[in-house]
């Protein structure tokens, strides 16, 4: 009985790890998710350039904990899931980070005069969406129990997303019919894509969990 113990230890002691990790992962696009909020809340150019930093300081957090990850799953001999789907998403947390990084420099490289609610609107459907990420990934430390939570995770994040689209879409309908400088029509359009890139990049996240979950029950 004594190895089996054993054997039951390490195996959910090894779950534990890599869902620590995934819960890290979670914290910093949660922060950094918020900040960029933030930046869509304030024309105010010095708060810009501060958040801008810390996401930066952020996303470069985010990558040593993705290696750490790689790492992890490498000398790992037993998961509840194939540590293929486990690097899927924490590769999707590392890819949105970067996405919520280039958008926070490119509004200090576009330095728009004003911002249209719009985008803080789609810049707070990204938060929302990295909020009930961070509730849901701790539940991947017991799949068995928690099947329907995480299921129900994942909707509510594909849920923002297809709102964030149909904000996008109206917002480019607004700017076209109501913004005749070719330059800040630019810079609003770009804007706009790259804060629904950040929806999208949320929801990459949850389909690979929900990948994970298809995986877990097909075994």
């Amino acid at each position: 009985m004594g190895v089996y113990k054993n054997i039951y230890r390490l195996f959910h002691q090894r779950e534990k790890d890599y869902v620590h990790i995934l819960e890290q992962q979670t914290d910093f696009i949660c922060r950094t998710s918020t900040l960029l909020l933030e930046m869509f809340m304030t024309t105010d150019a010095e708060v810009w350039q501060s958040k801008e930093r810390q996401i930066k300081a952020c996303e470069a957090q985010g990558d040593a904990l993705l290696n750490e990850i790689h790492e992890q799953l490498s000398g790992s001999l037993m998961t509840q899931v194939n540590s293929l789907d486990i690097q899927a998403v924490a590769m999707a947390m590392d890819d949105c980070l970067d996405v919520i990084k280039d958008t926070s420099k490119a509004l200090l490289i576009y330095n728009p005069e004003k911002l249209d609610p719009q985008l803080e609107d789609l810049a707070h459907m990204a938060n929302s969406q990295s909020l009930a990420l961070h509730d849901m990934i701790p539940l991947l430390s017991n799949i068995k129990n928690n099947i329907a939570s995480l299921t129900l995770g994942c909707d509510r994040v594909t849920e923002l997303e297809h709102a964030a689209d149909d904000a996008y879409e109206d917002y480019i309908g607004f700017i076209f019919q109501n913004v005749e400088d070719v330059k800040a029509l630019i810079k609003y359009k770009n804007l706009a894509e790259m804060l629904e890139n950040a929806t999208d990049a949320h929801k990459r996240i949850s389909d690979n969990v929900r990948k994970l979950l298809l995986s877990y029950l097909s075994v």
